[in-house]
């Protein structure tokens, strides 16, 4: 399924082969991301050589190895990281991309942790250097990345804030863990932040220029904001001053454009994910938040449901059914 002018549309496309070092997935369910809407939008363009199909993530079974693979083999259940190529029958996969589906988890389930695992992982603990007993304000808390960022935040130890648009979306943050919970329709979260703490340690941004400012003035000393979206726009202004005296560090991160391979590419980062990250989602410290299901064919009305921001947690499309 690929992004076109006024919706999606379904192609015929050749057999997918497992190139050298990937592995051939049946897709079982694919996960639903808000890049896949800006995809479709045309103004998210894959990286080079990338497919141009929609989806970033997926969970299946491994239907093939290509040459040099040695780690997985053929019928075992799996989740991938992908470029693009989810919304489809097959997709090939980097095998450094290739997850187990963690135990406990249902294969369907297991679509909804790749992109949410990597992102938050990466970006709070491999970036900021996010520790136990630290303060992290994460906006967009009711979202895919927000529900799991709560989890894994206080699974590591650590006090959680976040906003969101909605008392249903907070109610479910608070139940996740989150101590804090604002409403950004009419609240002012540098004021909450600032009225419990001396600020945040590590701030996970969706909104871009439209929060820079504040969230400088919410971070702590020698605190870290860790942006990973634009929703409220890509161009703002900094006060460089503010955050001298803070001591603070702006970082500005994107996951799909990653390299396959080497420091900070996506098999570094799925490595760390699988080896921290899986053994909470195996003790039921983190799981997946599933806010709705479609099957593929209806990805249009997945996707209207994201825009909508009506939905919490992941938008999950199942495969010919997918599997119970």
């Amino acid at each position: 399924m690929a992004g076109a002018e006024g919706g999606l549309t379904w192609q015929e496309i050749p057999d997918i082969q497992a190139g050298e070092g990937q592995v051939l997935v049946k897709v079982d369910t694919a996960g639903v991301n808000r890049a896949d809407l800006l995809q479709a939008a045309g103004k998210y363009p894959p990286p080079p050589g990338a497919s141009e199909i929609l989806g970033l993530e997926v969970s299946g079974t491994i239907t093939a190895v290509g040459a040099g693979v040695t780690e997985w083999s053929v019928g075992q259940q799996v989740c991938a990281l992908l470029a693009g190529g989810g919304y489809a029958e097959f997709v090939a996969v980097p095998a450094g991309q290739v997850m187990p589906v963690p135990a406990g988890v249902s294969l369907h389930h297991a679509a909804a942790l790749p992109e949410v695992a990597c992102t938050v992982w990466s970006n709070l603990v491999m970036t900021a250097g996010l520790q136990s007993g630290q303060l992290v304000l994460v906006h967009g808390g009711g979202s895919g990345i927000g529900t799991h960022a709560i989890q894994v935040c206080r699974a590591l130890g650590c006090r959680v804030a976040v906003t969101a648009g909605s008392r249903n979306k907070l109610d479910l943050c608070a139940e996740l863990g989150a101590e804090i919970t604002i409403n950004y329709r009419d609240e002012d979260f540098v004021e909450r932040i600032r009225a419990d703490s001396d600020g945040a340690d590590v701030i996970l941004d969706i909104m871009g220029a439209a929060y820079l400012g504040r969230n400088v003035d919410a971070l702590a000393p020698d605190g870290r904001l860790v942006i990973i979206g634009l929703q409220g726009g890509a161009k703002g202004e900094l006060n460089i001053g503010k955050l001298l005296a803070k001591r603070g560090g702006v970082f500005a991160t994107a996951l799909r454009a990653r390299p396959v391979s080497g420091r900070g590419g996506k098999s570094e980062i799925v490595a760390e994910v699988v080896e921290n990250v899986w053994p909470m989602v195996e003790s039921g410290q983190v799981r997946p938040i599933i806010g709705a299901e479609f099957p593929i064919q209806q990805a249009g009305a997945a996707h209207e449901m994201l825009a909508s921001g009506d939905v919490a947690g992941k938008i999950l499309l199942r495969v010919d059914g997918g599997s119970a």
